[in-house]
């Protein structure tokens, strides 16, 4: 399954959730059944229910009660910032998100050098590996780059984090086929290799505990990715071409 098939399903499912929320179907304080049971239920991988459930929580929906589950929140008030499938069709609206990340996740970094575990850095150097072993598979290669992400985010002990991550999902790593689509094994190997240096650099810092490192480590890792997205751009606005996020 690819990323933005990933995505869709996970809209599908927030829509459905959040539909048996405001007709009352699950009524407020009431826990969600598991996100095992979801994915059984709905047939969908716990990929897309976790970036469902969390979408949920991000919107004041569904609140988590840390060793009790998630429960919809009473009220169930709803919050304007979201992120869906329709908003990052364009190559333009993924440089966007990028953007926004680029001023986020170098704070991130920052505070994960200061407060990281031994668990945490076990948890970030699992996710690197995983992306090594499946390079070759851009699409779970994807889902290791986000955990990678998310474990810096845990690191943080700052709860909004990883429920921001959580919450962006499977397009925190924007999918490769806008830029390596059709490319040789070379460039597709040397774009592995630029960006598995980039993550090496970021979780050096968080080991030493080199907060201003971390910083200015993540800040590069997302200015390159920003940089690649912006120099495709230029490409395809000189050749007259227009690439959905979707196509």
């Amino acid at each position: 399954m690819d990323v933005a098939k990933t995505g869709s399903l996970a809209d599908a499912l927030y829509a459905k959730l959040e539909e048996r929320i405001r007709t009352g179907r699950i009524p407020p304080g009431s826990r969600l059944p598991t996100q095992k049971q979801i994915a059984e239920d709905e047939e969908v991988s716990r990929t897309v229910v976790r970036e469902a459930v969390a979408r949920l929580e991000a919107q004041g929906i569904a609140v988590a009660r840390q060793g009790s589950g998630v429960f919809v929140a009473e009220g169930a008030h709803y919050q304007a910032f979201q992120i869906t499938r329709d908003d990052l069709r364009e190559l333009a609206d993924v440089i966007k998100l990028l953007e926004m990340r680029l001023a986020i996740e170098a704070e991130m970094a920052a505070f994960a050098a200061s407060r990281r575990t031994l668990d945490d850095i076990d948890a970030m150097h699992a996710a690197l590996r995983d992306m090594a072993d499946q390079a070759d598979d851009p699409v779970a290669s994807a889902e290791a780059d986000t955990r990678f992400h998310l474990a810096i985010a845990h690191a943080t002990r700052n709860d909004n984090f990883p429920r921001f991550i959580g919450f962006l999902g499977t397009r925190l790593v924007p999918p490769r086929n806008l830029y390596l689509r059709g490319q040789s094994d070379e460039v597709q190997r040397d774009y592995v290799q630029r960006v598995r240096a980039e993550h090496d650099a970021i979780v050096g810092a968080i080991v030493r505990m080199d907060v201003e490192g971390a910083r200015a480590a993540a800040r590069d890792h997302m200015r390159e990715s920003l940089s690649r997205h912006t120099e495709l751009s230029r490409t395809m606005d000189a050749a007259g071409e227009r690439r959905t996020v979707h196509d």
